[in-house]
């Protein structure tokens, strides 16, 4: 999943007074106090959201990213429970644990982080293995055209043509900003999606899945574009080719 574009919460669900009223008490906080008030928040915070159910989260600025979730609560897995599968139109399928997957050659990148909502985080820097890496070592069978990719929240799901999923600014990510991958920002291990709007960019990533075609992702059969490049909708950013 994202950092999924817009929350899906409920409907009808209320927001307790109170518990509105401490996150934006602790929120300001972090704004006053800075970096590592921040990073409390997220191991904090996100986890009473999770419980609340509400998507809350959504509403407010945790560090510098906005949390989103599009089942209520946040998914977790632990770094040695965790596997990657890679699969459907390849030669040699494989399952790589969250150890094996550090040990192969990273690749470093530091991009904005562009939510189609309009807000973005400048200059983020993230950590993990080229998309292409991978499926270079399944084999891509001629008959693929396109890559599918799973959470483990059991509801999102997003998809790239294979020319897009090559790109060098495509990994598959479990670093952000010199940290591992909190529960929050799609930890372990999350799809990051350089030139295209966050909602791209799957959260909880547990499977890579070749197919025939494109299939249209968790947001794309609400509306939004299979082809999420920045600028695409907002005519602000060059879009990118």
């Amino acid at each position: 999943m994202t950092d999924i574009d817009r929350a899906v919460a409920p409907r009808g669900t209320p927001v307790g007074r109170r518990v509105f009223l401490g996150l934006l008490g602790v929120g300001a906080a972090g704004i006053l106090l800075g970096a590592r008030v921040q990073d409390w928040l997220e191991r904090a915070v996100g986890p009473l959201i999770a419980k609340d159910g509400t998507g809350l989260a959504s509403l407010l600025p945790i560090g510098r990213f906005r949390i989103y979730t599009v089942t209520g609560g946040l998914p977790s897995r632990s770094r040695a429970d965790y596997r990657l599968q890679v699969g459907g139109l390849v030669d040699q399928p494989f399952e790589l644990s969250y150890r094996e997957l550090v040990a192969m050659p990273p690749t470093r990148l530091q991009r904005d982080f562009q939510c189609v909502t309009g807000w973005r985080v400048p200059e983020v820097q993230w950590k993990g293995v080229r998309l292409a890496d991978l499926l270079d070592r399944a084999g891509v069978q001629d008959t693929a055209t396109a890559v599918r990719f799973h959470s483990f929240d059991g509801a999102y799901s997003e998809s790239l043509t294979l020319d897009q999923a090559r790109r060098d600014d495509v990994i598959v990510a479990y670093q952000l900003e010199g940290s591992e991958l909190s529960d929050e920002h799609g930890g372990p291990v999350r799809l990051y999606v350089a030139p295209m709007y966050g909602y791209k960019s799957c959260k909880w990533l547990d499977r890579i899945e070749l197919t025939k075609h494109v299939e249209a992702g968790y947001w794309e059969v609400r509306g939004y574009d299979v082809d999420g490049w920045v600028g695409r909708s907002n005519g602000r950013d060059d879009v990118a080719t």
